[in-house]
């Protein structure tokens, strides 16, 4: 998250207004990475928006509520493969339907230990769909973390450009490692 933070601030100083949709996970775990209601009142802070983080107030953002584009970042392995299948198990996957359903950009931001493993077949699946965008991502740690890729969270205000006006920024695939983080 804390890629993140920089990226929507800097979102909302061009003038975007940022609807934050958060999942039941983010919002009430306590990780290593710290506590979700921290993140929560973080996020809210910057956008200006209490977050929306539930499915019944996520499904307005489809009919009533249409978004210019969605993002969702770090978008996690586990969420990326409940995307890829079709599952609606959270506001932020149910916001994404929505999204998707009124042809509207998806952007995805990956953070998964996985995305070169298991989880390989639903990232290509989402790459090749229709209205969904990749902020350029690879590789963080290619030999400890052999399957791990982490987008480049700071080509995320470039990459909703290139999906409004339908484009996958490139190349997709970057040295993430070499970045030093």
């Amino acid at each position: 998250y804390d890629e993140v933070y920089p990226e929507i601030e800097n979102l909302v100083n061009t003038g975007a207004e940022v609807i934050p949709v958060v999942t039941f996970t983010v919002k009430n775990t306590e990780t290593r990475f710290g506590k979700g209601e921290d993140w929560v009142e973080r996020i809210e802070d910057l956008t200006g928006n209490k977050v929306i983080d539930s499915i019944v107030k996520a499904e307005p953002l489809g009919p009533k509520i249409p978004l210019d584009c969605m993002v969702i970042a770090p978008l996690t392995g586990n969420s990326l493969s409940k995307f890829a299948n079709a599952l609606t198990d959270s506001p932020v996957l149910m916001a994404a339907k929505a999204t998707l359903r009124n042809q509207k950009p998806v952007v995805l931001g990956i953070s998964t230990n996985d995305a070169l493993g298991l989880n390989g077949v639903n990232l290509m699946r989402l790459m090749s769909t229709k209205n969904i965008y990749f902020i350029p991502f690879g590789q963080d740690d290619p030999v400890k973390k052999p399957n791990s890729m982490v987008a480049r969270m700071s080509m995320l205000e470039e990459t909703i450009i290139a999906a409004l006006n339908g484009k996958q920024l490139q190349p997709v695939i970057v040295e993430r490692f070499r970045d030093g983080h």
